[in-house]
């Protein structure tokens, strides 16, 4: 590090902080995963005001000696369950780190109706399997941004439409966008596989992403011509016709 002047040290010495006005900031994670054909979004019930019993998503204030990245991980560790963030990872929880993102910041001045409060949005794409302790207070919300609309609608498993605390239906909506527009460049679709998959599995990730049926015989081309497929010989297990099990080249 540079080492400062003594006239440099004096100026931050009798720096008056306060005589600027500070908002508050905050970190919100969208934590994506894909289950039963859906797109869904793991939602925390909020216990107190504003927005008391709201659905929102897990987020925090950042503390003072941690940095943005360092705080979404928390948000994910102590609010979502989630181990396994890079640079955080523990052996046995997950086989690599889960795939973390900034995605964007959000300032309105009247987004937050307690005090001026800037969030730093960030995205989880996490396979189904290492989301578990479902309740009343953690949940996952299906996923829908009806044509022309800036935001997200949420429903249960029973097709219950909810609302969501302050900004979060738009967050919700940037994320999604956003992965839309990666997956066709970046092999982000992988991360809501598990380990090892089928060629079929892989095509629904990108079908529910995008929306719309793409045909199977050019997508699988694709996918094998990318070289990102590892076969692994081995076959999938259960009724029908077993297909080839394959698992992503994280080296590349």
């Amino acid at each position: 590090m540079q080492q400062r002047s003594l006239e440099e040290q004096h100026y931050l010495d009798s720096y008056n902080a306060s005589a600027f006005e500070r908002p508050s900031v905050t970190v919100d994670v969208v934590i994506l995963t894909l289950r039963d054909g859906h797109l869904e979004a793991l939602l925390i019930k909020r216990k107190e005001h504003p927005f008391l019993n709201y659905w929102s998503l897990p987020g925090g204030f950042v503390q003072m000696q941690e940095s943005l990245d360092e705080a979404a991980a928390r948000v994910l560790r102590q609010k979502a369950g989630l181990e396994g963030v890079a640079g955080m990872e523990r052996e046995g929880i997950l086989r690599h780190p889960i795939y973390l993102e900034q995605l964007y910041t959000f300032g309105h001045p009247e987004r937050d109706p307690r005090t001026r409060v800037i969030s730093v949005a960030y995205y989880a794409l996490v396979e189904a399997s290492h989301i578990r302790e479902m309740g009343e207070e953690k949940a996952l919300f299906r996923l829908r941004i009806p044509e022309g609309e800036s935001a997200v609608e949420i429903f249960d498993s029973k097709f219950k439409k909810y609302s969501l605390a302050f900004d979060h239906a738009e967050i919700l909506a940037v994320a999604i966008k956003r992965i839309r527009g990666k997956l066709g460049y970046t092999p982000i679709g992988f991360e809501l596989l598990p380990e090892r998959f089928t060629l079929r599995q892989l095509q629904t990730v990108h079908e529910t992403i995008l929306q719309k049926k793409l045909n199977k015989d050019s997508f699988r081309r694709k996918m094998l011509a990318s070289g990102m497929l590892q076969p692994t010989g081995e076959l999938e297990r259960g009724l029908g016709r077993p297909a080839e099990l394959y698992r992503f080249r994280r080296e590349l």
